[in-house]
């Protein structure tokens, strides 16, 4: 376990360390890009190309607080903050979305500005020119922090990137322009600008409801999901892996619950070392801490119990929405039958399928007190 650990640690240093070095890259190929623009959109007299400017400048921000957030999400868990500190990086995610968000309110403003009152612009072959390269180093510089952002799982640099190619269209729209205006005289960057401003609107709308998302708490990755099932129904004590529910502190921070079926011969100190093996497989293969492994015991020495139970499940699955059945167990001493049904949410009132299956099972076995929990699909492959 304590060689995961070092290896977790050493692949969280490596994450932040191109995280870094990515928003460095960006913070310097958009400080440039500004300088450029603005001098050139001040001497051509084009607000479209000032506009770039300052968006050039908003993207060495964003690249900046991703620095910051990354930073800030190392700090090693405490007594307040437990589980660490890797939801930081969701918070300046969600501040690059508000820059976006405010950059393109602003360049609405100012094409609207420009419309109500035009400015003929004055273009040259070198403003020109430097607008075309402009678009090419967008274009590469997105394509590049938004792929690393995806392969580190960093919402930062994943907005920062999707910023970036947004920009890319924004400089190619007015290169669009200028050519319209030099070979027609008509000038039709204000209108273009507002065009792109209500594109740069919608796009810091979306990147804000996709990291509000993250923060509010989203269903886990199937596919982690998955795999954790499959390892943990590899030990040939586990007949069924059930409600597994996992927690999202951070990009790659996760800790997770879930609970098990075993045999009701399978004594405590067994159970005991069983469990403290899933936790070391589990941890070791997909970097996931299980923080509680319950237990639901079934009974392997009863024919009559299995019958019974085929029957039970059987009846249960028959109401729609009614998903699944498990932590079946039937005490024969006081004539009980307990278990878990995992109801949809699909169900128009998951309270009335379950009081309808309860119903049913009351009527059918009514020699028998049933206790039946509502269970919960938290994952797509439950």
């Amino acid at each position: 376990m304590e060689a995961n650990i070092n290896m977790m640690q050493n692949n969280e240093a490596d994450r932040n360390k191109t995280i870094i070095r990515t928003s460095i890259i960006g913070i310097g190929a958009n400080l440039l890009l500004s300088a450029f623009k603005a001098v050139i959109g001040l001497m051509s007299n084009s607000i479209a190309i000032v506009l770039d400017a300052v968006n050039n400048v908003s993207d060495a921000a964003s690249s900046l607080i991703t620095i910051i957030g990354a930073k800030l999400a190392t700090k090693e868990p405490d007594k307040k903050h437990p589980f660490g500190y890797g939801r930081i990086e969701y918070l300046s995610a969600m501040i690059i979305s508000v820059i976006v968000l405010y950059a393109g309110i602003t360049s609405f403003e100012e094409s609207v500005k420009k419309i109500i009152s035009p400015q003929k612009p004055d273009y040259t072959a070198v403003s020109l020119i430097i607008v075309a390269v402009g678009v090419a180093v967008k274009i590469v510089l997105g394509r590049f922090v938004k792929s690393t952002g995806q392969k580190v799982n960093s919402d930062s640099l994943i907005n920062s990137g999707q910023d970036a190619l947004l920009d890319s269209i924004i400089s190619a729209s007015t290169l669009a322009a200028a050519f319209i205006f030099l070979f027609t005289g008509y000038s039709l960057e204000a209108y273009l600008g507002a065009v792109i401003s209500v594109l740069i609107i919608k796009s810091g709308i979306e990147m804000i409801k996709e990291t509000i998302s993250h923060i509010l708490g989203e269903g886990s990755d199937p596919e982690l999901s998955a795999g954790i099932r499959e390892t943990v129904n590899s030990f040939e004590e586990v007949r069924g892996v059930y409600d597994i529910v996992i927690n999202d502190y951070g990009p790659d921070t996760y800790t997770a619950s879930l609970h098990i079926e075993v045999s009701d011969a399978l004594g405590a100190c067994a159970i005991d070392e069983l469990t403290r093996r899933i936790t070391a497989k589990v941890y070791e293969e997909h970097r996931v801490y299980l923080t509680a492994v319950g237990i639901y015991s079934f009974n392997s020495r009863d024919e009559e119990i299995t019958k019974i139970r085929s029957e039970v499940v059987s009846c249960v699955l028959s109401h729609e929405h009614a998903m699944s059945v498990h932590g079946f167990y039937m005490d024969k001493t006081d004539n009980s039958i307990r278990m878990d049904v995992v109801i949809s949410f699909d169900a128009e009132s998951r309270i009335r399928v379950y009081n309808d299956i309860l119903s049913d099972l009351n009527k059918k076995y009514p020699q028998y007190k049933i206790y039946l929990a509502m269970d919960t699909d938290y994952t797509a492959a439950e």
